[in-house]
């Protein structure tokens, strides 16, 4: 089979990826993003060059360490839109920013309340429910999909109760990478009284996001996934959700004054942020940050999106193909070979050079709603372009063959 690809304007900057040999088309952008040379420099020159604690010492190079860190925290709030940097909290990634609501703010929950979810979350925006559900007796529903694989809001609408304190949901799926109208679900919320966290992990690589218009209440993310380093993710909370919320890690850092009799904690972000903290992680998301903007997130979205139609348009072409999701998915496109094991077809393509997930994405539930019990899945980023998307093709041809 012949595919001829529509055209897809080039980023060009696939040069500032060193870990992309050429002729290999790295597809798994929504696992973890590879990491651009300012990245990296600013990671190297944080261990090699400037390195020292911070908020604690009194020599210079931790005061500058300290300075370059709160920085990055006031350049994390300047991206998503936050009012002030003291409503960022870094953590480790979105999984443990999620955590932390669920066993601060989620503690004063009690029976009869309801958390809504939707069926396409990640495990890490069912898992910490659910063991909250266990912990305080609380009910959780989940809002289905529509036909095109979008959370239905009409149904979210409907589910509402005055019970429900909270929804949760993808701002973007991580398998389909469908597209959360963020602003009406924070609508329907807020008008039963309930707060809407949203997970931002595949939103932020990719879209221009404002928690401000978004109308959200909670926003998390994770650094790897926005061209950053791993380890380092962020918690962004409205600041009076946060000045109520009670510690959920204690140690240093995150204390007033402690005596054997009572301790007094520091306010937010310190009070989240227990111990030794991912400095190094902190500066490469800072640079991270600073390289997606340089590119421009409305260039990367159109970019990405251009790749999408490109990948769908030529894999409608092969009969044995099933595609999932919507047809103007967020830099994502999952896809099941029929007959043939997502596993196996992730072998076959890695043998011509080309990476993509297969699996169940953390998304189980997900994988039972459309009747599979994995998919594959092509996820781009700023340095793919056609040659990846052709690439895919032809390794899709190969199974084919293989498997008849």
């Amino acid at each position: 089979m012949s595919t001829t690809l529509a055209s897809a304007r080039p980023l060009d900057v696939l040069g500032d990826f060193p870990a992309i040999p050429e002729g290999w088309a790295y597809l798994d952008t929504a696992a973890t993003a590879q990491k651009p040379r300012p990245v990296i420099d600013a990671i190297m020159r944080g261990y090699a060059e400037t390195y020292a604690t911070v908020h604690r010492g009194v020599y210079q190079r931790s005061a500058d360490m300290t300075l370059a860190f709160e920085a990055s925290r006031r350049r994390v709030a300047q991206f998503i839109g936050a009012p002030s940097p003291d409503e960022i909290v870094f953590v480790r990634g979105a999984t443990e920013g999620i955590n932390l609501v669920a066993h601060s703010w989620g503690n004063s929950l009690k029976p009869g309340d309801r958390i809504l979810l939707s069926t396409l979350e990640h495990h890490s925006n069912i898992v910490p429910w659910q063991l909250l559900r266990d912990r305080n007796g609380i009910e959780i529903d989940v809002a289905p999909l529509t036909g095109d694989g979008r959370i239905d809001l009409d149904a979210v609408q409907a589910m509402l109760t005055p019970a429900h304190k909270l929804v949760a949901l993808a701002h973007v799926s991580n398998v389909l990478g469908s597209v959360l109208d963020a602003r009406h679900a924070a609508e329907l919320a807020h008008a039963v009284g309930a707060k809407l966290l949203l997970d931002g992990c595949q939103a932020v690589p990719r879209l221009p996001v404002d928690v401000r218009s978004l109308g959200c209440d909670f926003y998390v993310f994770s650094g790897h996934k926005l061209y950053g380093p791993t380890g380092i993710g962020v918690l962004w909370a409205r600041g009076e959700i946060l000045e109520a919320m009670p510690p959920w890690h204690g140690g240093g850092a995150m204390i007033d004054r402690v005596t054997f009799e009572k301790t007094t904690y520091a306010p937010p972000p310190a009070r989240f942020e227990a111990g030794t903290p991912h400095v190094v992680g902190v500066i490469g998301l800072h640079a991270a940050i600073d390289y997606v903007e340089s590119i421009g997130l409305d260039m990367i979205y159109v970019h990405e999106r251009a790749l999408v139609k490109l990948t769908r348009e030529a894999l409608s072409t092969l009969n044995s193909v099933r595609l999932f999701g919507p047809e103007d998915s967020a830099g994502i496109v999952s896809f099941a070979v029929e007959g043939v094991h997502p596993h196996d077809i992730g072998t076959i393509l890695d043998e011509e050079q080309v990476a993509i997930r297969a699996g169940h994405h953390c998304a189980q539930p997900l994988m039972e709603h459309l009747g599979v019990p994995a998919t594959a899945r092509a996820s781009f980023g700023v340095y793919n372009g056609e040659s990846d998307v052709a690439a895919l093709v032809r390794g899709l041809e190969r199974v084919a063959r293989i498997f008849g």
